[in-house]
């Protein structure tokens, strides 16, 4: 197969710059991303919520994948990607100016609405950004490049918990107790007071949101052409003779995978405050929880790129990030407090490599399929809310600790399947 002219390009003189915008992006959607750990704790302080119903700020964010994705496809295909990575980044600085505003007024469906729609623009963003990034040189080294995207991520994801703390969850330990020991007068001013305090970070980051948005769409990122950048080799013949993506079933195995995978992410980063809060520990540190589970993807991204591919296939990465995931899982189970607590953070070095490996691996060879079947992928970030919620709900009635490693392990196993044989499902047959 001939590489198209667009792909020729893109692994030329604008190679290493096309790498470091979308590391820009990776970064930016990573800040916001990894936001939504300490705001469980805030949406439950500051609008005087159950846990359960704190718990819809990942929920809302992640289903909008779900609900997002299949139109974003559409849209990418009167766009192109480069201007629908414009459009998400758009819609994200428009939900996060509606988040600010309800927020500072206590409302808390119209905050939830605002966490909604920048999961939209972000819907929008993943589904153009992460096919480009794994078609812009050989899809045998997505994974590679995908780390390095995933190190931009983390390092967004680890320094955002430190500045939401700084500037808004300050002295939340303190906070709590004078709100339960003020009547109801004084306890609407202490709280009226802390959510206001997300009004001015908020706004400044929709204006920084649209800023990006105008310098992607005036960059000069090439514009790539999937169904010739990722046909199945040695000809375009493979996917160009299927009519539907029924006919690619390792792509259904990746979908589910990429569900269960965010879930068993957002769990080790975003749940891990609220863990460690069942566990007694102190809010003031609960809330920089997200940042340890963020530094060991960190690592895991910095290992992964040293030995993909050079010294392990991305499956077989995936493979041992699996059992990694079960044996971390267990150690938190069958230990206490802090040290329960760093095992969780410690799923973070388990699951680094996990996205960059099943993307690519899931998508390869679909040729004039590759948006709907990106589309599809970014679909099962819904896992990020439908079992983190579980997780909320059944601990109400049941041992957090139990329904954290019923809830885990089975979604490292099925991981562990689709590493050493979902990701070759119908191949064999010339699928």
């Amino acid at each position: 197969m001939n590489a198209a002219p667009d792909a020729v390009a893109a692994t030329g003189k604008s190679h290493t710059g096309s790498i470091a915008i979308i590391g820009l992006l990776f970064f930016t959607f990573g800040f916001v991303t990894w936001l939504n750990g300490p705001l469980i704790s805030f949406a439950k302080l500051a609008f005087n919520v159950s846990e359960a119903a704190a718990f819809l700020i990942p929920s809302a964010f992640y289903l909008s994948y779900f609900f997002l994705a299949l139109p974003s496809s559409v849209i990418l295909k009167k766009t192109g990607m480069k201007k629908g990575m414009a459009l998400g980044l758009f819609v994200m600085a428009v939900g996060a100016a509606v988040f600010g505003e309800f927020t500072t007024q206590r409302f808390y469906p119209g905050a939830v609405t605002g966490i909604f729609v920048i999961g939209a623009g972000l819907a929008i963003l993943q589904t153009a950004v992460n096919p480009y990034i794994s078609i812009l040189g050989p899809i045998e080294g997505a994974a590679q490049r995908i780390a390095v995207m995933g190190i931009c991520n983390k390092l967004a994801g680890i320094f955002a918990p430190i500045v939401l703390g700084a500037l808004v969850l300050h002295g939340m330990g303190d906070l709590t107790a004078q709100v339960a020991a003020a009547d109801e007068a004084g306890k609407q001013l202490l709280l009226n007071e802390f959510a206001s305090r997300v009004h001015t970070p908020y706004l400044v980051m929709a204006g920084l949101l649209a800023l990006v948005a105008v310098g992607v769409l005036y960059s000069p990122l090439p514009e790539l052409r999937p169904e010739e950048a990722n046909a199945e080799a040695p000809t375009a013949a493979g996917a160009q003779g299927k009519r539907s993506l029924f006919q690619f079933p390792h792509l259904w195995l990746g979908a589910l995978c990429l569900f269960v995978y965010v879930g068993v992410e957002v769990m080790a980063g975003d749940a891990i405050g609220i863990y460690g809060e069942s566990m007694g520990l102190p809010p003031d540190q609960t809330k920089l929880f997200t940042s340890l589970t963020l530094s060991g993807m960190l690592l895991g991204y910095l290992f992964g790129l040293v030995t993909i591919p050079r010294f392990i296939s991305q499956e077989r990465f995936l493979s041992v990030s699996a059992v990694l995931g079960v044996l971390f899982t267990l150690g938190a189970f069958l230990t206490q407090g802090y040290v329960s607590v760093g095992f969780v953070a410690a799923l973070g070095f388990a699951n680094a490599m996990m996205w960059p490996a099943i993307f690519p691996l899931a998508i390869k060879g679909l040729g004039r399929f590759t948006e709907r079947g990106s589309a599809l992928m970014i679909m099962g970030i819904a896992g990020g809310a439908v079992i983190p919620q579980l997780f909320a709900h059944f601990k109400q009635s049941h041992d957090f600790q139990w329904v954290f490693l019923l809830l885990m392990v089975p979604c490292y196993l099925y991981i562990l399947f689709f590493a050493l044989r979902g990701h070759r499902a119908g191949k064999a047959r010339g699928g």
